[in-house]
């Protein structure tokens, strides 16, 4: 897989995690566990995505 290719799922990822962390959020009772999970989710996917970013350009 290239370093683009891998970027671009990062990316896709990260969106979706971004979308999930809505929803959950905006429940009438968040689950607040999960939410910690899917933010620590989401900064672990940012991190990568900061790491790999330099070595595409």
């Amino acid at each position: 897989m290239s370093l683009n290719t891998r970027l671009d799922a990062l990316k896709e990822r990260h969106a979706s995690l971004e979308t999930r962390i809505f929803d959950e959020d905006h429940r009438p009772q968040p689950d607040t566990d999960a939410l910690m999970r899917l933010k620590l989710e989401k900064l672990r996917l940012k991190e990568e995505m900061e790491r790999i970013r330099p070595l595409v350009n």
